[in-house]
């Protein structure tokens, strides 16, 4: 049996190109964040039973225009999501987001519960706010291993070199520099999953900056009908750590929370055959 090609295109709206990347067979799967990379991040075997639908936000799209202060809000980035479902005739979906994309899933879920029917939110902490990353950052200083430290140290130097000569790739290099804190491999090099990702840094910084330190995780576990999974990696030093997210549960709505013990901030990489077996369960 042939396996299916990948059917990638884009949405004209507003100025941007909103990519997408569509690959596999099954049930719809919307992941948010770049067309680019994440396609890189999840496994073949995943294709095998999910349809991932892999769509830019404004932050990896191409714009064919000065960007504006309302290109950097989550509200935007909401309605580009809505917008991107409607050309792709998605009429109910599950929804995943990494990192910082975790918010952006939680938040559509919220607004769209009649287009979202699960959420899986990937190496997020509850927010970016400064008690929640002071809190990641006390277990870095107490918990991580000398050479994770050691080889942070090293990077971080290289990450400033690039920077100052490429400051428009600023949220690249810094994934990269920060690789002891962010892979349970702290020398693995993810330079090949960032080749050909387009970046607008004025987005990362509103939303990355502002407004996931504001994000409202409580609000957004109680809204939700179903209870969302959140995974964590035991090795993750970028975000706020699992015991952040204890006090935010509601009793009687709990999310499914699945913790990694050999990864750090990307586990559908890192342990990719438990990863899918936990989403696959979640989504079942």
């Amino acid at each position: 049996m042939e396996k299916s090609q990948p059917v990638q295109g884009h949405l004209c709206r507003d100025g941007f190109k909103l990519g997408y990347q569509i690959e596999g067979e099954g049930d719809p799967l919307l992941v948010i964040g770049s067309h680019v990379f994440y396609p890189r991040v999840f496994s073949k075997d995943l294709r095998r039973t999910r349809k991932l639908i892999f769509v830019d936000h404004r932050g990896f799209a191409h714009a064919d225009r000065v960007l504006e202060p309302h290109d950097c809000t989550l509200e935007t980035i909401m309605d580009d999501l809505s917008a991107l479902c409607s050309a792709l005739n998605l009429t109910r979906v599950d929804v995943l987001g990494h990192s910082g994309h975790g918010y952006m899933a939680l938040e559509f879920a919220r607004c769209r519960p009649d287009l979202v029917r699960k959420t899986v939110v990937v190496a997020t902490g509850p927010s970016h706010a400064p008690e929640h990353m002071a809190y990641g950052e006390r277990i870095w200083k107490m918990l991580a291993a000398p050479e994770r430290k050691l080889r942070l140290t090293r990077d971080l130097e290289v990450m400033q070199h690039r920077i100052e000569s490429e400051p428009e790739q600023r949220f690249i290099w810094m994934c990269l520099g920060l690789a002891a804190r962010s892979w349970f491999n702290p020398c693995f090099d993810a330079t090949d999953l960032w080749q050909g990702v387009q970046v607008n840094m004025p987005v990362f910084d509103a939303l990355w900056g502002g407004a996931f330190s504001n994000f409202d995780a409580a609000g957004a576990l109680l809204a939700l009908e179903q209870p969302p999974l959140i995974c964590l990696g035991r090795h993750d030093y970028l975000v706020a750590p699992v015991e952040t997210w204890l006090p935010l549960v509601p009793a009687n709505n709990p999310p499914e929370f699945a913790l990694f013990e050999r990864s750090s901030h990307t586990p559908p990489l890192e342990e990719p055959e438990l990863f899918n077996d936990v989403l696959q369960r979640y989504l079942e």
